[in-house]
């Protein structure tokens, strides 16, 4: 086990939520703490600038209210987010005293550790994290990223099944596809900047089915297996790849390429022909 952080990432609609609850649990047995949808890193990069530090002035208000809007859940919540309070104040007096830096990612970091102070393990899920990796692995330098890639057409197919408060939902079948498509190469083109001892891609299906329990052990030091166990999905797995439009089968076969492969490899690029 060590301190360093375990973000969670994918898309949406990649069985994420699932995963993070079953590590949520595994983390507070262990005596840390994962959050489900913690979006903390996420609120920072929107409200923490270095424009803001020259105007001696952290959005804490900002940051507070889209916590409570729509809280992070998992087991241990509250106590993580009565420390994220506590370090916003006191990050907000010392940007505005002057006394906090000019440097937004390093108060972040900051405020990320001292939210998990004295934890022998954390992590946290939220998909958007995926939008902003360079910012993120500034301000988490040392994070260990699982990464969890599910088939497009069950993706996309999900997200259209999806019911509930979302302006941001796509109407069709292409345009999830698309969507599917522009948040995955986030993750393409950032994971060759990672150590390869730092990042695991796994397969959606595959984790459902146990067989990426004994790597997601090894990657995190911990015994998964119990909270693992209940995974299941909810519609049947891709029958094939079809027709999926060429920018997606690009993306797919590289997440599927870095998910299957053994020990510590390059990260598979999109070939010029696969990015037409």
């Amino acid at each position: 086990m060590t301190t360093s952080p375990v973000i969670l990432l994918g898309a949406q609609r990649c069985g994420t939520t699932a995963f993070a609850y079953a590590m949520n649990l595994a983390f507070h047995d262990a005596g840390g703490h994962f959050t489900v949808n913690g979006k903390l890193p996420y609120l920072l990069h929107r409200w923490l600038t270095r424009q803001d530090l020259t105007d001696r002035h952290l959005r804490t208000d900002e940051i507070l209210h889209a916590l409570d809007r729509r809280p992070p859940d998992g087991a241990g919540v509250d106590g993580w987010r009565a420390r994220v309070e506590k370090s916003l104040r006191t990050a907000a007096l010392q940007v505005a005293e002057g006394s906090a830096g000019d440097d937004p990612a390093v108060l972040a970091r900051r405020i990320l550790a001292e939210s998990n102070d004295g934890l022998p393990c954390w992590g946290d899920k939220y998909n958007e994290y995926l939008l902003h990796l360079p910012w993120l692995d500034a301000a988490l330098p040392d994070a260990r990223y699982v990464m969890l890639v599910r088939h497009p057409f069950e993706a996309a197919r999900s997200m259209l099944r999806w019911t509930g408060d979302r302006p941001w939902l796509p109407q069709t079948e292409s345009a999830a596809l698309a969507k599917w498509t522009a948040w995955n190469k986030h993750w393409v083109d950032f994971a060759p900047q990672v150590p390869a001892e730092r990042r695991l891609v796994v397969e959606y299906q595959a984790l459902c089915r146990g067989e990426e329990t004994a790597r997601l052990e090894e990657f995190t030091g911990m015994g998964l297996r119990p909270y693992l166990a209940g995974l299941a999905p909810r519609q049947p797995a891709a029958a094939a790849d079809g027709d999926l439009p060429l920018p997606t089968a690009a993306v797919w076969e590289a997440l599927r390429s870095s998910a299957a492969a053994v020990g510590t490899g390059p990260v598979p690029a999109l070939t010029t022909t696969m990015q037409r």
